[in-house]
């Protein structure tokens, strides 16, 4: 079943196009890594998706519905970000019980054993919290909520390595025992690639890739020798990164189409090919220049 399908989604704030005719499908019960720059569209993205925002033009539906205003899918989504006004004249466990009477299979038992392991005191109040008690208490409303559909916008800002870790496998417990579809937009691609089913990758408001996470992890290849022999290698190909490395060797990152018989060729002309992780494709593939900020220097 699809639960969000966008057909050439654009929204502008002043003359500006934060998505730019984006057209995309996410199905149930899988986790999507929505990864992209500052900029790219990926929080205006998550606004529409959830109801907040109204479209310039294009088309979105989430439930088969258009989300704005709709309360079919207010209540069968929830959008958790840094910028989440609670109330503040309840404290956390207020607002946990609160929570309760909006969401038709919240977990408070789960709430509350998460309350306790991250050490959040139930009687203080969210507005006096840290940045990263603020991010744990939201990512914690996410979880308990177990909505049909959760948004996570940057879910770890804040956050201490050893907090981040210890919410990104609740997120997978959770999930696995509770499968229902979730988007994550995160800055650390790294961290929770192990969690992600696909990836949307987006630049200037469109969409560059949407594919599994297995095949992203395959979609490029490093090759590092010498720079004529580079050159010569990849002049049919579709280059995404260069850099020099020395006076006379060079490494790209191309895409991977080469076959077998080229592969061994390479290696026989005294090339290495190396992988390309997710991350360092994703930073290839969004950035300005294929050279990257070395192109600054030169």
């Amino acid at each position: 079943m699809t639960v969000i399908e966008c057909r050439g989604l654009t929204k502008v704030y002043g003359g500006a196009k934060a998505l730019n005719n984006l057209s995309c499908k996410i199905e149930e019960n899988k986790i999507t890594g929505l990864i992209g720059r500052n900029g790219a569209g990926k929080t205006t993205l998550l606004k529409i998706i959830a109801g907040y925002l109204k479209e310039t033009s294009g088309e979105l539906n989430v439930f088969s519905e258009n989300p704005f205003n709709n309360l079919l899918v207010s209540a069968n989504v929830i959008f958790i970000h840094d910028q989440m006004n609670l109330p503040t004249s309840l404290n956390l466990k207020e607002i946990l019980d609160t929570a309760a009477s909006f969401y038709e299979k919240w977990d408070h038992d789960l709430a509350n054993r998460l309350l306790e392991y991250f050490s959040l005191n139930p009687l203080q109040h969210h507005n006096g919290l840290s940045k990263g008690m603020k991010s744990t208490f939201n990512a914690i409303l996410g979880l308990a909520a177990r909505v049909p559909l959760t948004l996570f916008d940057e879910p770890t800002s804040g956050m201490d390595a050893a907090v981040r870790k210890d919410f990104y496998r609740a997120l997978l417990k959770d999930y696995l025992a509770h499968p229902r579809t979730i988007i994550i937009s995160s800055h650390h691609l790294n961290e929770i690639e192990d969690l992600l089913e696909d990836i949307l990758l987006m630049k200037d408001g469109k969409e560059l890739l949407h594919l599994p996470v297995a095949d992203l992890k395959e979609w490029a290849i490093g090759l590092q020798g010498k720079t004529s022999v580079i050159n010569e290698w990849t002049r049919n190909k579709e280059v995404i990164y260069t850099k020099s490395i020395g006076l006379d060797q060079s490494y790209v990152a191309v895409r991977n189409d080469f076959s077998e018989v080229e592969w061994q060729k390479a290696r026989v002309a005294g090339l290495e090919l190396t992988p390309v992780t997710s991350s360092d494709l994703c930073v290839y593939l969004t950035s300005k220049t294929k050279g990257g900020i070395d192109d600054v220097f030169n």
